[in-house]
């Protein structure tokens, strides 16, 4: 059975001291990432040895500073990259307006008046909830109160209302 020797150096320095490296993370702004970052420490203390250091409790700080930095530094490129790609990726293709022609504009608001109309046809208090409710986004027994009518009035003229939009989008298919 082999133990390993105890930790010596900048291992045992680090292993002293690792809450204080996690404070230190913490109050620079690593935030969650400051458990991560002390890791890497470890990870590259544990990795190679540097020779004696004089200041070791310096270095491991240094070493905390620069990775935190490097940390931020790629996370602000990546973020940057991000960006970029989704301007360049985001906007209409080249040629292609945003905007409806002016044929499907004019087909719209011929639509638009053709479902007025059929809404129309139902009776004005039938179209008048439908608006309200629907459009205007009024809840159901404030419009029965404005209309003067029962909240299961309000209710039926809805379903007729809903049923003749169901009717007229088949027959438009």
């Amino acid at each position: 059975m082999t133990t390993d020797p105890p930790p010596s150096g900048l291992e045992a320095t680090f292993l002293a001291h690792r809450e204080t490296l996690l404070r230190f993370l913490r109050a620079r702004g690593a935030g969650e990432a400051a458990e991560d970052l002390v890791q890497e420490v470890w990870l590259r203390i544990a990795g190679r040895s540097p020779g004696p250091v004089g200041s070791p409790l310096s270095y491991l700080f240094r070493t905390a500073d620069t990775l935190m930095i490097d940390r931020f530094r790629s996370a602000r490129q990546a973020d940057g990259r991000d960006v970029a790609w989704t301007q360049l990726h985001s906007g209409d293709p080249s040629g292609v307006s945003a905007e409806p022609s002016a044929e499907r504009r004019m087909a719209a608001a011929q639509e638009a008046a053709r479902v007025t109309a059929m809404l129309d046809g139902l009776g004005a208090r039938v179209a008048g909830i439908f608006r309200r409710h629907r459009v205007d986004g009024v809840a159901q027994k404030d419009v029965a109160r404005e209309f003067g009518v029962s909240l299961s009035t309000v209710e039926s003229d809805l379903r007729t209302a809903y049923k003749a939009l169901s009717e007229w989008k088949e027959r438009s298919r």
